[in-house]
């Protein structure tokens, strides 16, 4: 069997990109948090998948061994992005402190639009460097390392966030009996709001 088609590159990809999208973060707190409102779940779902498709393949390009190169680039990706994760951590820490019910269903934030809900998706995803040392530069160096079927191992690692990403935002609705709580709605935000402030302390402590 050539090496291009090598099934074992594929699941070696898939295991290796589910170790590192499999884990509490920014984008994945925005995917929780938007299947437990059950808002716009298939676009979130389709960008954070279709960005991974793109970094990963970017990475498998050689782009990761490029920025590597730019220190420059990076450090000014970490202030950006830890400066944009302050803010959101921000107006999650405000949301659990407010007294009003945060039921999914009548919440006024449930009635967000597409518009913002997509442009946040796309800012926690793009301006968090942490995803391009991930995609780009980890995932894509040991791709490489497997010759002819590294796109085999990053169409691997992009299905392994096509399944994440759609068990992450349409499993959220599972959780809605306990969401059906303020208090559970409060801890969650407080937690995304810890979250946020804490990947932007590792980004600007990593400078």
């Amino acid at each position: 069997m050539p090496p291009a088609v090598d099934p074992l590159a594929l699941f070696a990809g898939l295991g290796f990109g589910l170790s590192l999208i499999v884990a509490i973060g920014a984008q994945n707190a925005f995917v929780l948090r938007q299947g437990l409102l059950r808002r716009h779940v298939g676009a979130v779902v389709a960008i954070c998948a279709l960005s991974d498709a793109v970094l990963i393949a970017l990475g498998i390009s050689g782009v990761g061994l490029a920025l590597q190169q730019a220190p420059v680039l990076m450090t000014v990706a970490r202030i950006g992005g830890a400066a944009f994760l302050v803010v959101y951590g921000i107006l999650a820490a405000r949301r659990a402190l407010r007294p009003a019910r945060l039921d999914a269903a009548s919440s006024p934030r449930a009635s967000a639009g597409l518009l913002a809900t997509v442009t946040t998706c796309l800012a926690l995803t793009w301006l968090n460097p942490h995803v391009y040392l991930d995609t780009v530069v980890l995932l894509g160096s040991v791709a490489n390392t497997h010759g002819d079927a590294r796109w085999m191992f990053g169409l691997g690692a992009a299905i392994g966030s096509v399944l994440w990403f759609t068990a992450l935002g349409y499993g959220a609705r599972l959780l809605q009996p306990v969401f059906a709580r303020p208090v559970a709605w409060r801890v969650l935000d407080g937690v995304i709001a810890l979250i946020m402030v804490a990947i932007a302390a590792s980004l600007l402590l990593g400078l």
